[in-house]
């Protein structure tokens, strides 16, 4: 697929998460826009996010970018918590800093958000947290002066339709991907009631996620309620990659993916399957693109609870539930394999590799492993080179048998144990064909 330095007006707009820089640049040659939250006022305060001070930088990332396979991209800013009086001062500092930044949009919640960024003179977006879920409190926020709405997650594709002919001037957004919350659109006080605690509150992005575990529900009188399994209130995620084109064809203007808590390369993963389904609808191509690179395996391996259209054609039910699992359904996992020693100016990267085997023609990570540091890109190996011999495949390695190697990356790293390649595999759980055994792992997993 080719990647062009610009989206066209006309199309729908792709929205990817970014937690730190890493995942911004996840979602480069891809999305159209991202949206992130900075270190207050933001519904994932437990997510890495981003410093005040970084705004201009990722405007700039976002406007002008280096990569030259990287889009021109939109960068919006979440403050879409419940704010108290005490915050106001600090919201305001926040939200002015966005706009002298060039950041394009705030999302907002609270009525303070709202009216601060009127008086700052930033463009707004209403968060999904405002629960709009019909045409008449949405015109109320375009009235107010919103250029976009992000409907409730409550809402079908058949409200959506109707929906959308009504505004006059604000944008509709709606989630096509992620995490789905047991409240749906987000303002739960489950959390917060069980910590006896604001500081634990899913409104104020600190949420403990007490849905994902096991509950018994029972009744004053002292009656069970009876289900068939362990996790009621534990959601699928939302998938709606095999209906794209109903999606675009309903009016909806940004399409956005849920994730500011998850991995750079779930970021890449998801918003490249996004954009060949988005592209492929409009060159006319979809089914046969949606055979050729089977989106919905590729979405599968990255994490996942198992998958849902949400309220999108039905109601949910028990089947939109994970019930056996709190987590990560995946059996891909993300193996280190070593750390880069040395970089050169020409790509050229010293590695040690302390964990399995490398080959030409696999396909890596390339990551830094600790917070503050930016690498980030996925490649397949080109060389390998040993001893200054060139060599297609290396023995196993170990930390006890390190071994150390040089090959051509596609990007620049840091050196000195920061930045580390991984393998994205599930040879450690898969079973060969005709035989009741895992596969024998040449890996560690970590």
């Amino acid at each position: 697929m080719s990647i062009k330095n610009h989206s066209p007006p006309s199309n729908v707009e792709l929205l990817a998460p970014a937690k730190n820089f890493m995942a911004l640049k996840a979602s480069g040659p891809y999305a159209d826009a991202v949206y992130f939250g900075i270190e207050s006022f933001n519904m994932r305060m437990k997510a890495d996010n981003f410093t005040l001070d970084s705004l201009h930088r990722i405007a700039q990332l976002c406007h002008n970018p280096i990569d030259k396979n990287h889009r021109i991209r939109k960068a919006y800013m979440t403050v879409n918590i419940v704010v108290y009086e005490n915050e106001l001062s600090q919201l305001k500092k926040v939200i002015q800093a966005a706009k002298n930044a060039g950041i394009d949009a705030v999302i907002v919640h609270d009525f303070a958000a709202i009216q601060i960024a009127k008086k700052v003179g930033i463009p707004f977006h209403i968060s999904t947290q405002c629960n709009v879920s019909n045409s008449e409190a949405a015109l109320f926020y375009e009235d107010l002066g919103a250029e976009r709405i992000i409907l409730a997650r409550e809402c079908s594709l058949n409200q959506i339709k109707e929906i959308v002919p009504k505004m006059k001037t604000a944008e509709i957004e709606a989630f096509m991907h992620g995490a789905m919350c047991s409240s749906i659109s987000g303002r739960c006080y489950l959390s917060q009631t069980i910590a006896c605690s604001n500081k634990q509150s899913a409104n104020r992005g600190l949420c403990t996620q007490p849905c994902r575990g096991e509950w018994k529900l029972t009744s004053q009188s002292g009656h069970e309620f009876i289900y068939n399994g362990k996790r009621i209130f534990n959601s699928r995620d939302l998938c709606m990659i095999n209906y794209v084109p109903h999606l675009i064809e309903s009016g909806l203007k940004s399409f956005k993916i849920e994730g500011r808590m998850r991995h750079p390369h779930y970021v890449e993963t998801v918003t490249r399957c996004y954009r060949e389904a988005i592209d492929a609808y409009y060159a006319g191509n979809f089914k046969e693109m949606q055979k050729k690179h089977r989106w919905i395996t590729q979405l599968k391996r990255v994490y996942n609870r198992g998958f849902t259209t949400g309220f999108y054609f039905n109601m949910a039910t028990a089947k939109d539930s994970q019930l056996n699992s709190p987590a990560n359904v995946s059996h891909f996992r993300y193996i280190e394999m070593g750390r880069i020693q040395e970089s050169f100016r020409s790509h050229v990267a010293k590695i040690k590799l302390e964990n399995g085997t490398l080959s030409v023609g696999d396909e890596v990570i390339i990551m830094s492993t600790e917070k503050g540091y930016e690498t980030y890109f996925t490649q397949k190996i080109q060389d390998i080179q040993m001893n200054g011999k060139s060599i297609q495949q290396t023995l196993k390695a170990t930390k006890n048998k390190p071994i150390l190697i040089t090959t051509k990356l596609d990007g620049p790293t840091n050196d000195k144990n920061i930045d580390a390649i991984y393998k994205f595999t599930e040879e450690t759980y898969q079973a060969p064909r005709g035989k009741g055994k895992k596969r024998k792992s040449t890996y560690t997993l970590k």
